[in-house]
């Protein structure tokens, strides 16, 4: 599953090449792909002729925030302060059309392609932009969603899972105090807690393992057992570890690709996951893996003990 830095990636590329476009039309292959609103019709009626004026992400959420094709960059936008280094015109009340809400799931890509090119075997939604372009979501699982949110309306109302997400691990509000706060009367493996999308928001199976090597923590270990010492180390690590994979334009893992089709860079540099019996790239120890409540986990026996 695409975990935070593949959907910033994606993010990213989408503002690169989608903005200012306007959008044309559409086609619904598989219509549960459409969560919102129940009508394939009136979801592809309300985009159609509609501007993106910027992608926002929320974890794991990707959210396209529409205008009136006739609207033009004003000031800095209210979700642009809840993303670094992000300047982003905001639309009026009267320009404003809704919210085009898109979550991956398990094997999602939203690829940016030419209108006459071969279908993919399980494309499940086009978007028509303006010169013949068009934003594909492929699918494969089919558990990704797409929601259309009215102008009068706010995305975490409509997309409920919204509403369950802890903070990102970006913004202010995800503190030392606040993760020392939420762990320390924890009876579980911190494996599971970082997990958990309603701790913070974004991580996954991937990145956990990553942040507990970079930390020195192993994935057994119970919350409340944790340091002060330690809870910093994970704080940083999560930090640090995310947006190594950010710079790295994702994984390479799974079928993740970006906008234009382009796999990720940061599997070929990760520490542990995925390198169970390979030697340890600090200490040389075999890297070892087992499950954990259902999920493999990727740990080294002697850095992290």
């Amino acid at each position: 599953m695409p975990e935070l830095p593949e959907v910033e990636t994606v993010r990213r590329g989408l503002d690169r090449v989608t903005l200012d476009r306007q959008i044309e039309g559409g086609d619904v292959l598989l219509t549960r792909t459409v969560a919102h609103p129940v009508s394939v019709a009136d979801f592809l009626t309300r985009l159609q002729g509609v501007k993106i004026a910027q992608w926002h992400r929320r974890g794991k959420y990707l959210l396209a925030e529409l205008v009136k094709a006739e609207w033009e960059s004003g000031e800095v936008g209210e979700w642009g302060k809840e993303l670094p280094n992000l300047q982003s015109p905001v639309p009026s009340p009267q320009s404003k059309a809704g919210w085009l809400g898109v979550h991956l799931r398990m094997t999602g890509q939203l690829l940016w392609l030419h209108r006459d090119e071969p279908l993919q075997k399980h494309t499940r939604v086009r978007l028509f932009f303006e010169e013949n372009r068009e934003l594909r979501f492929v699918d494969q699982r089919t558990f990704g969603q797409m929601w259309w949110v009215a102008p009068t309306d706010k995305p975490e109302n409509v997309i409920s899972g919204l509403k369950k997400l802890g903070p990102d691990p970006f913004s202010a509000e995800f503190s030392v105090e606040y993760l020392a706060g939420q762990l320390q009367n924890s009876r579980r493996p911190i494996k599971t807690a970082l997990l958990d999308q309603e701790l913070v928001a974004g991580l996954g199976n991937i990145y956990a393992d990553e942040v507990l090597f970079v930390s020195k923590v192993r994935p057994t270990t119970m919350c409340s057992a944790l340091s002060r010492e330690q809870i910093e180390g994970l704080h940083s690590a999560i930090i640090q570890v995310l947006q190594a994979a950010i710079e790295a334009g994702g994984t390479t893992f799974s079928n993740f690709l970006n906008v234009q089709g382009v796999n990720g860079n940061y599997g070929g540099v990760a520490w542990v996951y995925q390198r169970a019996g390979s030697p340890c790239r600090v200490c040389g120890t075999a890297v070892g893996r087992f499950k954990l409540a259902g999920r493999s986990s990727h740990f080294c026996p002697q850095c992290q003990r």
